[in-house]
């Protein structure tokens, strides 16, 4: 059973290592699916067809022939979607008998998850057999194999090359199955079991419900949902019944999926809906399964320690599944949140549970796919359903950093359906903060001002008990933590490069954690009521992996020396223990807390209940947040910005435990728990008087919506609580709260108003003087300023910054039944009927006045009143003349009894509501019990915690500066600053213009920080500071730039000697990295009131702006920067006009340093002095260097200098240098200085000197001759395959000893040794204009070739200064060069035709020059030859950018572009790698490897040695023998065995190439390119496979370019004699009885239409034929690559002949003839040619043991290629299927022979017996007699047919009529006779 389920456990362990770390965004995938070939394929006489189906999209192959097809076929898939929703689509391969049109034409199939393929390495499965099956019949075999190759390729991946193997075609198909090692397939059925759901939210409309309570029915809104369940597998998909309006179904149900195991896909998907009877089902959320963590095969484990029993099939429960999705509320209106319910991103809401059970069986007998669940088996699950009690309790510490104040806000916490407050379904529980109204913070930010009262709220709920499985799961995440909190201080160590000795102390403590953390025991199973199979299992697993990482811990511990080698090892435990912290089986749902503004859910987050839960058993087993107070950011739902807008930081102390053990919660409680009855007085004003004469509809004492009715003696304590105080009034504190507060300035507004009749004049208005809504405000004369306050103005001023008149009004018009305009225009109209205008008066607070902030607010009411003007309106709390009713609130607070602490909060559930007995109103007890729950709902009890104590903290952020910001500017640049805010202060930095690396160098002081709490327990959960970054604009909002958190270090005294230090924290705007923070926080605690224990307080660079003190900004050193300044390339235009004089501005650390002009781009882009050199202070930690900024400015007429560009430079490691060390290369490359010396160098490069030293003789050959043998065996493409590893298709040319070239799988400038072709130059991109939010970068506008230089410079000035870096430099005029370009092939280029294929050609565009190769179009393929060397000259470096563009020809409509590819010719020409022309291994003067570059190899090496600075070359004993460089090199170290051929050159230019080439230069190579195009910029469109070569024309002429031109197929002739047959099936049955058949065959090559076949011999009684027939296959041969070429249109409207390059194959089957019916096949033979079966010379030899299974190798000595035998004769076996074995169908003798087009000209041969019917020439078979058609010859029927068989019984009817003649002549003449004897007697 282990054995069976290997492949999950290699899945599990291939995606912790690959990782899917992509942005959950809808991006660009490009599948590529490759089909091979097909092997086994069963039936008889097939013509199969491969259909793959991708994400809905199917493309299929083409038709083919044959039980073995050969395909080679590529298929493309582009999609655009989310990668979660790629990965879990399916790939369909379908094979299909195209000759069928019956419904079973389908031969067999195959199913794989495209997240399988993208967790294989390299995104890829190559070259794999992939095993077919009938989906159908699970008792079936194998329906044969196909070998494909699959891509899946997101943005910026590369497809894995393809490489055939040599030995692949005679490859065991099992050995390279897509399947692990030594797995047998077979089949298995899971067995779901549904068993119920509970808590489904309403899905349909209650109208009819509410219809049903208008007329006195019961509604029953809870039920109002027809669930059922789609389970979908593998392409599988099975629903169970639907149980009408019930939310809690019950379906009893088992589905059986049956499949082949393993299987490849991952996921069951469970999906419930609501079936709709008219529309579309609406989906109710989404669970999943997932194999690899419910199943496990222990494989490896047991394989690498003799482990055995760790494997385990797929196992499940039964245990409940959550359902997550959109929030549970029910609208008529479409759900935006739809998607969430299909599990598309994180679900907002609790949707139900769902109880499941899956058992893997390993048999397939039940065919049902979904049947009832047998009662036992429901009684079972009862157990694991038992319920128990948990109480939840969440303390709000602080919510903070809220961006709008205005309405007033709540929180919400629910788990599961307990505590939504707008369920109906659920008891009412206190699970919601009362509504506060947020406080500015004086800052940017508004918080919520709880101060010392915390709210809380607590539920209780029922779920099963899983703490065993939770317990082990909280263990293993501690475990986990830890153990990734020494990893990040083991690789900070590690980059801070600190002592080898504090290394190891770092390390041996991270070892001796693990040590102790892998020695505990998980929680034991036994006598658990609800264990299940699979949590047995899983227990075993981690115990075993926790065992091992503690072997590997001990033995690292003892025997390591190398404390970075150990890394990995350490990775992998920590990837190893948080898969093991996974737990499928978890049933109880998260925690999920709600901000709800104005009854409007707006915000939430999600909790595991795991990491809050309580554990009874072991401290470690507690969540991570158990009891502790956390920080958690909230997020809106669906958010399209991934978070870029904050709605409120959190910090919440969470605890969650079984009722039975609550009192736990009393060591985690702090401060003081207390509940608040609550009721409301209500009065009213009546003539001048408050009282309750004028309360319409409302009571005395009521609730807060005024309409239930409450006293004060209906009140009574909970049990476990007591009456702390008696009644008090306690104003509600967000009525506390002024609109002003927390402002510095404020403006205070009044509409004056002002109504007339269309047309007459204007007077004051019936409320003359309103507020913005047009409620009554009081008149501005009696507004006062409030104490500590101050005006800024002396009077009352008319807005006029509005649409308004010079006056200030705007006008309107009222259409009724509306008594305000809805709208407001600044023109006066006849028909307006109101006008308003906007008084305001600013005020600013008093300095000199201390206002009471923790008092009472200045002008509340001293009783306490709240007033509005009218009931139900808005409440405030100075009276006004308007108002007329009033209320204020009376609350009498409780206490918990002392025996049970703070767990009383936990007893409040329904404990509040009031006693309505007393009320002489009551009604009925049913409208008493309603009643009652009706007050309990709106007083639901009221908690709060405490603190009577706060501490008093200071703290200190230092933000010193920030880098790779977003460009949120159209200059290129940003203006950032930044808000930092923590807990309820926030603070804000200085704005730094026109940067993308600001430095703040800013520390902010947040003074006097209250925090309530133990300072030992908030040491252990600090808030963080969050850092906000913002682009300032002075017109517009400012825009975000991004968000980071930075913990803080926490001093508690102030001797403690923590010195904080700078560190990068990432920038996030959303899911993207936004750039980077250097910054570092303290928070210190305050022990003294005047501040007198904290730290001095750092120098201030401006007031109130202090800088970041010594100690913790970076140490810095001079440094010097030397900058080359090459030039500047590809200037786009700036607001339309072209770049023509432009300077560059380098900015570092402060200095700045500026080019000259670059007087004329166009004539050369180069700048006049190249070096310029600047002094930096600069940090001595590289992680601390500020980046060098360069600016690009265009000088332009009137003295405009703007900005045009600018780039980035962020790393400057790879820049720094020693400046004493000697440099090898003083200039780049020997060419250059050669262009630069004397014109007097002599370039000869026609060889006087023999072709080989006279010691060695090659006979007496002509060159001509030579060339010409040579031509016919090798070519240029025989050097490239033998370089590629293709030795099959390079002929003879190794064993030649010719030379191969290198061959890069991809860019020249990536390949890593020659470091990007930039050794002298880099090429900065230049950016321009804002980052949008669609792309990643800003638009690329130029580039700025340059290079740095850096190094320290001395600290006394009075030592010399290192020298300079940048000497010697080559000469930066314009060059002009012959280019050649060499295009040899494409690869997997993307189809642009509707056929799946494109018509491939060359588009080169250097400079101005273009050439439009569309003449030379290669038709329908994917992978062109195209063999093509193109000339050009161009001027660098004007000219330096090559593009090469494959094109798709299309007759009638443009040609598209497949992709194209851009060579910086200028980087390979100032390269010193020698770019330019590429060194080959030998220097040859004659033959295909021809000298082709302009200077000899000794020329080359001399002015190699003249750069670096070394002696001439020198020459000994005839060149064999060189000294250089200080060394001694001879001819024959390089050259010993190996083949010395005639083409090779003198000695000493051999030998000089030979060292050049140890010198670390380019070698004659062929680069892959990637082709991109616009239509998807980040994915592959293809490859081409080429080089560049480029020559100064200064350097003379270049050598003979290589012909590359493709190879042409050679025409052969296959002829093919049929001798003879035996052992034929007998088909049929004769007239007479006899079995027999009217044999002939048929042949063909297969790709070729040319189909032959022989006359038929009639009447085979035995199964022999005779014929003598002779076929003639003429085809098309590529002897080097061992392919037949076909050319043939696909149809007949096809413009163009497809090209198809097939294996040389013969086909020969036989058939029996039937003149009045379909002919009936026998059996069929398949020879591949180059690996022909040889054959029996006797009939009786032959065998079907012959041809070999597939399944097998063949054996090498039973195999002949008949391209070099030329001819074979014998007999060879047909072979049939029958019920899916082999049987011998007959057997053939026949002669094969292959001639070339040549040799059949000298001995021709016709078909069949046709003339010129020689060589052999063919008699007319000798068949019996008995062989003929029977109806065409009656004669010879009636002889060899009826006579042959008849002949006695014919005999004996002749007799019998004999006899009987005689006896009826007898008969007939004896009375006469006897009459006559009578009458005449004798």
């Amino acid at each position: 059973m282990a054995g069976q389920t290997s492949a999950a456990a290699k899945r599990i362990t291939r995606k912790s290592k690959t990782g899917r770390s992509l942005p959950n965004k809808p991006q660009d995938f490009q599948i590529r699916f490759r089909v091979i070939e097909g092997r086994q394929l069963p039936g008889n006489n097939i013509k199969p067809v491969v259909k793959v189906s991708i994400c809905n999209q199917t493309h299929r192959t083409r038709i083919k022939r044959g039980n073995n097809p050969f395909f080679d076929e590529l298929l493309f898939y582009n999609v655009n979607m989310l990668p979660a929703d790629l990965f879990d689509e399916i790939i369909t391969v379908r094979v299909y008998d195209s000759n069928s049109l019956r419904s079973d034409s389908l031969m067999g199939e195959f199913k794989i998850d495209i997240g399988y393929v993208y967790d294989e390495p390299g995104h890829s499965v190559v070259r794999k057999w992939l095993l077919l099956q009938d989906p159908d019949d699970a008792s079936s075999g194998a329906k044969g194999y196909l070998k494909v190759s699959m891509f899946v390729l997101g943005a910026g991946d590369e497809p894995m090359l393809e490489k055939k193997d040599v030995n692949e075609d005679q490859e065991d198909i099992e050995s390279n199955l897509l399947m692990p090692a030594g797995i047998a397939l077979r089949w298995i059925t899971f067995v779901l079991k549904i068993y119920r759901a509970e808590d489904i939210p309403q899905m349909d409309d209650a109208f009819a419900q509410s219809v049903k309570e208008m007329f006195g029915g019961d509604s029953d809104k809870k039920n109002l949902v027809d669930p059922f369940v789609e389970v979908s597998f593998a392409g599988k998909m099975i629903r169970t019944k639907v149980i009408e309006k019930n939310a809690n179904p019950e379906w009893n149900q088992a589905v059986n999926l049956q499949i082949k195991f393993p299987s490849m896909c991952e996921r069951i998907r469970l999906t419930v809906y609501d079936w709709d009877r008219l529309t579309k089902n609406d989906c109710v959320g989404t669970a999943y399964l997932n194999l690899s963590k419910i199943a496990s095969s222990g494989g490896e484990v047991e394989a690498a320690t003799g482990e055995s029993g760790l494997g385990f099939l797929p196992a499940f429960g039964p245990c409940y599944l959550t359902l997550y999705g959109s929030p549970r509320e029910f609208t008529g209106f479409p759900d935006p949140y739809d998607d969430l319910n299909y599990g598309k991103g994180e679900g907002v809401a609790y949707r139900g549970r769902i109880l499941v059970e899956l058992v893997t069986k390993l048999d397939v007998s039940n065919e049902k796919k979904i049947e009832d669940i047998p009662n036992d088996d429901i009684l079972v699950t009862e157990k694991y359903q038992r319920r128990r009690k948990f109480s939840l309790s969440v303390v709000f510490h602080s919510a903070t950093m809220l961006t709008e104040g205005g309405e007033a806000i709540q929180f919400e916490v629910s788990i599961g359906n307990y505590g939504n407050k707008f369920d109906t379904t659920c008891k009412p529980l206190a699970s919601t903060t009362q509504y506060s109204r947020p406080m500015f913070d004086g800052n940017h930010y508004y918080y919520l001002p709880w101060s010392n009262v915390k709210p809380v709220v607590t539920l209780t709920s029922y779920w099963e008990n899983v703490s065993h499985r939770l317990d082990a799961v909280n263990i293993l995440q501690n475990m986990a933590d830890r153990l990734e909190a020494n990893v990040t201080a083991l690789k900070t160590a590690m980059l801070a490069n600190v002592s080898d000795s504090r290394l190891a102390e770092v390390w041996l403590k991270l070892i001796d954690q693990v040590l102790e953390d892998t020695s505990c025991q998980l929680p034991e199973l036994e006598g658990k009521p609800n264990i299940t199979a699979l949590d047995i299992q899983i227990r075993k697993l981690r115990m075993f992996y926790l065992e091992n990482i503690k072997e590997s811990a001990r033995k690292l511990r003892e025997e390591a020396t190398d404390v970075k080698a150990t890394l990995p090892d350490i990775e992998d435990w920590l990837l190893k223990v948080y898969q093991m912290a996974e737990e499928p089986q978890n049933s109880m749902p998260d925690v999920i807390i709600w901000m709800i503004q104005g009854e409007r859910r707006v915000a939430y987050a999600r909790v595991s209940a795991a990491s809050v839960l309580f554990s009874t058993s072991h401290a470690e087993a507690c969540g991570k947040y158990c009891g502790k107070t956390q920080t958690v950011f909230l997020k809106h739902p669906q958010d399209k910005t991934n978070g870029a807008k904050l709605p409120v930081q959190l910090r919440v102390n969470i605890w969650l435990g079984l009722s039975a053990v609550e009192q736990k919660f009393n060591s985690y409680a702090e401060g003081t728990f207390s509940v608040s009855a609550e009721m409301y007085e209500n009065q009213a004003l009546m003539f001048g008087k408050w009282g309750t004469t004028g309360l319409v509809g409302k009571h005395k004492f009521s609730d807060v919506t005024g309409k239930i009715k409450l006293k004060k003696e209906s009140f009574l304590p909970p049990k476990g609580w007591e009456w702390e105080s008696d009644w008090i009034v306690d104003p509600e504190r967000s009525m506390l709260i002024e609109a002003d507060a927390g402002h510095t300035e404020f403006a205070d507004e009044v509409y004056e108003n002002e109504s007339r009749f269309p047309g007459g004049e204007w007077k004051a208005a019936d409320e003359q003087y309103t507020d913005v809504n047009g409620e009554k405000s009081a008149p501005p004369g009696e507004i006062d300023c409030p104490p500590g306050w101050q005006w800024e103005s002396d009077a009352w001023s008319y807005d006029i910054n509005r649409a308004v008149d010079e006056k200030g009004w705007e006008y309107g018009f009222v259409i009724p039944p509306d008594t305000k305009p809805k709208s407001w225009s600044a023109a006066e109209k006849m028909y307006h009927t109101h006008r308003r205008r906007r008084l305001m008066r600013q005020r600013k607070k008093d300095p000199k006045a201390a206002a009471d902030v923790k008092g009472r607010p200045p002008g509340q009411d001293p009783e306490g009143w709240e007033y509005a003007a009218l009931i139900g309106w808005k409440f405030h709390i100075k009276q006004r003349s308007s108002d007329t009713f009033r209320r204020r609130r009376w609350r009498r607070k409780m206490a918990p009894s002392d025996r049970i602490g703070s767990a009383a909060i936990f007893k409040l559930e329904g404990a509040l509501g009031a006693d309505m007995s007393a009320d002489d109103d009551s009604k009925s007890s049913g409208k008493d019990k309603e009643t009652a729950t009706t007050v309990f709902g709106a007083n639901t009890p009221i908690v709060s915690c405490t603190f009577g104590k706060s501490f008093v903290y200071h703290l200190r952020c230092y933000i010193y500066q920030a880098r790779h910001l977003k460009a949120l500017d159209k200059d290129s640049f940003s203006d950032p600053y930044a808000y930092v805010s923590f807990l309820h202060q926030s603070k804000k930095t200085e704005i730094v213009h026109a940067t993308l690396n600001p430095t703040w160098d800013q520390t902010l002081l947040f003074n006097d920080l209250e925090i309530y709490g133990d300072p030992q327990i908030i040491a252990k959960n600090l808030p963080d500071v969050v850092i906000e970054l913002f682009d300032y604009d002075q017109v517009g909002k400012d825009e975000f730039l991004g968000r980071s958190i930075c913990p803080p270090v926490l001093k508690l005294s102030g001797t403690t000697d923590i010195t904080p230090k700078l560190l990068w924290y990432p920038v996030q705007n959303g899911s993207k990295q936004a750039g980077d923070v250097l910054v570092a926080a303290e928070l210190i605690l305050k022990t003294k009131a005047d501040g007198s224990d904290l730290p001095i307080v750092p120098p201030q660079r401006a007031p109130k702006l202090y800088m970041v003190p010594q100690g913790i900004r970076p140490v810095v050193q001079l440094t010097a920067v030397e900058i080359l300044t090459w030039g500047l390339r590809n200037m786009k235009p700036y607001q339309l006009a072209a770049v023509t004089s432009p300077s560059l501005i380098i900015q570092c650390g402060g200095e700045v340093v500026e080019t000259a002009v670059i007087k004329n781009v166009k004539k050369n882009p180069n700048f006049p002095s190249s070096v310029l050199f600047m002094k930096v202070l600069m940090p001595k930690e590289e992680m601390y260097t500020p980046p060098v900024i360069v600016k690009v400015i265009d000088h332009r007429p009137f003295g405009r200098k703007p900005v045009v560009g600018q780039c980035t430079i962020e790393s400057l490691e790879e820049f720094r240098c020693d400046p004493f060390v000697e440099k090898m290369d003083v200039a780049p490359q020997a060419r250059m200085c050669l262009m630069s010396a004397p014109r007097d160098v002599i370039i000869d490069i026609d060889d006087k000197k023999p072709l080989l030293a006279s010691k060695r003789d090659f006979g007496v050959k002509s060159t001509a001759h030579l060339a010409e043998k040579e031509e016919e065996t090798v070519d240029w493409w025989s050097k490239f395959f033998a370089s590629t590893g293709d030795h099959d298709k390079c002929g003879q040319y190794v064993q030649k000893g010719y030379d191969g070239l290198k061959v890069y799988d991809c860019e020249l400038e990536d390949v890593p040794e020659f470091y990007g072709l930039t050794d002298f130059c880099k090429t900065f991109k230049l950016e321009r204009g804002r980052t949008e939010d669609d792309e990643d970068d800003p638009s690329i506008v130029g580039e700025f070739k340059g290079s740095f230089k850096i190094y320290p410079l001395p600290d006394d000035p009075g030592m010399p200064p290192p020298p300079r870096q940048f000497r010697e430099l080559p000469d930066s005029g314009p060059q002009e060069c012959i280019v050649r370009i060499y295009i040899v092939r494409g690869i997997d280029l993307q189809p642009k035709d509707s056929n799946g294929l494109c018509d491939p050609y060359v588009k080169i565009v250097l400079g101005k020059k273009v050439i439009e190769d569309r003449d030379h179009y290669i038709p329908n393929t994917l992978n062109p030859e195209f063999g093509r060397m193109y000339e050009l000259s161009c001027f660098l470096p004007q000219e330096k950018d090559l593009k090469i563009s494959v094109f798709d020809f299309d007759m009638l409509t443009r040609d598209e572009k497949v992709g194209d590819t851009v060579i910086d010719l200028e980087n390979r020409f100032l390269s010193r790698f020698g770019a330019t022309c590429g060194v080959p291994q030998s220097y040859c003067t004659t033959g295909i490897n021809t000298w082709r570059d302009q200077l000899r190899p000794t020329q080359l090496l001399q002015n190699l040695a003249r750069l670096k600075g070394f002696p001439q070359p020198a020459f000994l004993d005839d060149g064999n023998r060189i000294s250089y460089g200080g060394k001694d090199y001879t001819l024959n170290e390089f050259e010993a065995n190996k083949i010395l051929h005639p083409h090779l050159g003198p000695p000493d230019e051999r030998l000089a190439l030979h060292v050049l080439r140890t010198q670390g230069l380019v070698p004659e190579h062929v680069e892959t390119r990637t082709l991109y195009s616009s239509f998807q910029p980040n994915l592959s469109q293809g490859r081409i496979q080429m080089w560049v070569d480029v020559f100064p024309k200064s350097l003379g002429p270049p050598g003979t370019p290589f012909d590359i031109t493709p190879r042409k197929a050679k025409k052969y002739v296959l002829r093919v004699i049929i001798w003879n047959t035996s052992d034929v099936i007998l088909q049929e049955k004769s007239i007479t009885g006899e079995e027999m058949s009217d044999i002939y065959v048929k042949g063909w090559m297969p790709g070729f239409d040319d189909k032959q076949k022989t006359d038929v011999h009639y009447r085979s009684l035995g199964g022999e034929g005779n014929f003598n027939w002779r076929y003639v296959f003429p085809f098309e041969y590529l002897p080097a690559e061992q392919l037949c070429v076909v050319a043939k249109k696909e149809h007949f409207w096809s413009l163009d002949k497809t090209e198809f390059r097939v294996p040389p194959k013969l086909l020969i089957q036989i058939w029996d003839n039937d003149k009045f019916s379909l002919d009936d096949y026998l059996g069929y033979l398949e020879l591949n040619l180059h690996n022909i079966i040889v054959p029996t010379k006797t009939s009786s030899k032959c065998n079907i043991d012959m041809i070999p299974d597939d399944k097998q190798p063949v054996k090498p000595k039973s195999v002949t290629n008949l391209f070099e035998q030329k001819s074979i004769k014998g007999w060879w076996p047909c072979i049939a299927e029958k019920d899916g074995t082999r049987i011998l169908a007959g057997k053939v003798e026949m002669t094969l022979e292959i001639v070339t087009e040549k040799e059949a000209e000298e001995r021709p041969s016709g078909k069949a017996r046709d003339e010129p019917n020689m060589n052999p020439k063919l008699d007319p078979p000798n068949r019996p007699e008995t062989s003929f058609l029977w109806f065409t010859n009656p004669c010879k029927t009636m002889k060899y047919i009826v006579w042959r068989k008849f002949k006695w019984i014919f005999l004996g009817i002749i007799l019998l009529l004999i006899v009987l003649l005689f006896v009826g002549v007898f008969l007939y003449s004896l009375p006469n006779y006897v009459s006559m004897k009578i009458i005449k007697p004798v």
